[in-house]
């Protein structure tokens, strides 16, 4: 599930974007220090906005790097973000590709990195995208639908064994194999077009007794071919790293997840950045072998209850943050 910042067909006015409030203390720390010489943030996942134009708003000094794979957000957010003028530089680009964008831009380091992962509300809300399995559209699901492999190409091409990894991988379906196999069959007599005939499928191949919980049978199902066909899980695998080595010392990254398996990247990432690389029984930390970060949230933070009833979208979440530390500073 995805972050709510923009509106259905990108033409309506903006939902509000997930934890807003949170994100904005959490960067103000680092930003409000590098005000004065000039703060740089990237939204790796700019969507239509929303974080970019409320930090932007919040620090007037700020200047913000966006980056998106949809061409159609980005156009969006070109346009709600313009009165900021120049302190706004959008790029089309997975956020794989941060490194190399700052690299061209001549940024070194940063001092914020946001990350909203997953669909974005414009994505979901424009049927002909095929990300929703609740209307029926062609099975398109890529974010730039500009390349690639469509969902509808994967279904028909990949075999069952592939198949089978991706849903139970990606979306945790524990009916994977059942459901690889019918689809299998079911190509055979008429390739996969529209989504309206995947989830009719899914729904006679789930067991009753499986349908009647844990919400639509066919939702971990598009959820595993959406992550399948944007890679989306590789691509934050190189983006975190790269993320992480960008920010200068008091710079902070704030993740947003909505799923598990996104959210156990993070985790992982965060963690292992995070504690000594002293061996243990030393009395002092060894030159360069200390933590680089300070985890800046206990857990994963979720949603209020209030504002998961105002915004459904944000039930999900998951929000991790963490701080650069100075080489000699250590954390408390």
């Amino acid at each position: 599930m995805a972050a709510s910042n923009g509106g259905a067909n990108g033409t309506a006015a903006p939902h509000e974007p997930v934890l807003l409030d949170r994100v904005l203390a959490l960067f103000a720390p680092a930003l409000d220090v590098a005000d004065a010489g000039g703060a740089v943030l990237v939204d790796a996942t700019l969507g239509l906005g929303g974080h970019a134009d409320a930090l932007l708003s919040a620090h007037p000094a700020l200047r913000l790097v966006g980056l998106d794979r949809d061409q159609h957000a980005l156009a969006y957010s070109r346009e709600r973000l313009a009165r900021h003028g120049d302190r706004v530089l959008l790029v089309h680009a997975v956020y794989d590709q941060l490194g190399d964008v700052l690299a061209d831009e001549g940024i070194d380091t940063v001092h914020g990195v946001l990350f909203d992962l997953g669909v974005s509300s414009m994505q979901l809300d424009t049927g002909e995208r095929g990300f929703a399995y609740a209307v029926d559209a062609p099975l398109d699901m890529r974010m730039d639908d500009t390349s690639g492999q469509t969902a509808a190409e994967l279904l028909n091409t990949a075999p069952v064994d592939e198949l089978t990894r991706i849903l139970r991988s990606y979306g945790e379906e524990k009916f994977a194999a059942k459901i690889a196999r019918a689809i299998a069959a079911a190509r055979e007599k008429e390739p996969f077009t529209t989504s309206a005939r995947l989830v009719r499928l899914i729904y006679d191949t789930v067991p009753a007794p499986a349908r009647r919980t844990g919400g639509h049978p066919a939702k971990r199902t598009f959820q595993a071919l959406r992550i399948a066909v944007n890679r989306e899980l590789d691509v934050l695998a190189r983006a975190l790293p790269a993320a992480l080595d960008a920010l200068a010392p008091g710079g902070r990254i704030v993740v947003e997840s909505y799923h598990s398996l996104e959210d156990r990247m993070v985790k992982r990432a965060l963690a292992e950045r995070s504690r000594s690389r002293t061996p243990e029984g030393l009395p002092v930390e060894l030159p360069g072998h200390g933590p680089e970060f300070r985890l800046l949230t206990r857990g994963a933070e979720r949603a209020s209850d209030a504002e998961s009833e105002r915004n459904p979208r944000a039930i999900p979440v998951r929000l991790r943050a963490a701080e650069r530390i100075a080489t000699e500073e250590v954390p408390a």
